[in-house]
């Protein structure tokens, strides 16, 4: 049972969603009508309230622009075959941005304050949940540190604010990835299990390198020695190799995704065989060259199942299948597809309604 919040809601004197080409959007530029915001200080969060769409004041020393303490999540909801919208899994995101809270020396946020405020955001906006196949309305919970104290220790004050925006698919076709031998995102007792936003600014650069070269992600590797794969930016990484789902341990380095564990739970569903392993870099290169390794795709909340078609390693670039002959990837993101639409019966009470 989600908690509702009776708090002032404040509405935009005038709506922008007509100035929208809800078919022609670019992931995260347009924003939704309305957001959410609680603050924290004296120990306590203060009461909720929703606002337009907009600026905030800050000042120039705030902590979070100095020393880092910012956490988010991203997290979606969708429009239903019945025309109701629903959030996919709301509470394993609420659960995950309160670990982040944890490990960034941050207060947790209460459950009435998140899911409560969340919902009540969304039944506000609910007009901007497009009904294009494959678009939804992404969700963005944040946290920062507003001490203005030039300083490093935690901060006594934050902000929490959801806002939302209208988004179409964030790949539109396969990708290409490069596996980073050299560039680190996280490591063991670091914060790579958190979704902090240092972990994000870090990535830039290589990612940057390797946009250069043609490739859209990078697929990382652990720090300690470059031999195991982890993550993919954006999204977990998922093989399948003789006809088994494999994919990374989710640990210290490698994030805890929810669409990764949502394709777990229907490959479990589904009689298909799991493992939850370390990977050898040396494992994946071998499965490709001999094709025992079939399927290559991404899973994340952004990108959902987005197929690999080309990963590079060492300068050479190994090809997988044509995904029109793939059946695992694009059985997983069928179901997914059908469960937040409402179209396959949600067995597994994961959608949310508003």
């Amino acid at each position: 049972m989600i908690e509702t919040l009776a708090f002032p809601i404040e509405k935009i004197k005038q709506s922008r969603i007509s100035e929208i080409d809800f078919s022609n959007l670019q992931f995260g530029k347009v924003m939704s009508d309305h957001m959410l915001i609680a603050h924290y200080a004296d120990g306590k969060w203060s009461q909720p309230h929703i606002a337009p769409y907009g600026p905030i004041d800050l000042m120039p020393a705030i902590s979070a622009l100095h020393y880092g303490q910012a956490i988010f999540e991203g997290m979606k909801a969708y429009r239903m075959d019945n025309n109701e919208v629903a959030i996919f899994r709301p509470e394993a995101n609420f659960e995950r941005f309160n670990l982040s809270a944890e490990r960034m020396c941050m207060p947790t946020v209460p459950h009435d304050i998140f899911m409560g405020g969340l919902l009540e955001l969304i039944k506000l906006d609910q007009a901007w949940a497009p009904t294009g196949a494959g678009d939804s309305l992404y969700i963005r919970p944040f946290m920062f540190a507003t001490d203005a104290f030039v300083g490093i220790r935690p901060s006594e004050n934050y902000t929490f604010i959801i806002f939302t925006c209208p988004v179409n698919a964030y790949y539109a076709s396969p990708v290409k990835v490069k596996i980073e031998t050299y560039y680190t995102r996280a490591s063991n007792g670091g914060t790579g299990f958190a979704k902090c936003a240092g972990n994000y600014a870090g990535a830039l650069l290589p990612t940057k390198k390797a946009n250069e070269e043609g490739y859209q992600q990078l697929l990382w590797t652990d720090g300690a020695s470059h031999s195991y794969l982890e993550e993919s930016g954006t999204m977990n990484i998922m093989l399948v190799k003789d006809g088994k789902l494999i994919t990374p341990v989710a640990g210290d380095s490698v994030l805890k995704g929810i669409t990764r564990d949502s394709i777990i739970h229907l490959a479990h569903t589904l009689n298909i065989e799991v493992e939850e392993r370390d990977i050898p870099v040396t494992e994946l290169i071998e499965g490709l060259n001999s094709g025992n390794i079939t399927e290559a795709f991404g899973a994340g909340t952004a990108a959902v199942v987005a197929p690999i078609i080309t990963i590079g390693f060492n300068g050479t670039d190994y090809h997988l299948p044509d995904p029109s002959t793939w059946t695992l990837a694009p059985k997983f993101k069928a179901l997914l597809s059908d469960i937040r639409t409402g179209i396959t019966p949600d067995t597994f009470g994961w959608m949310v309604k508003v």
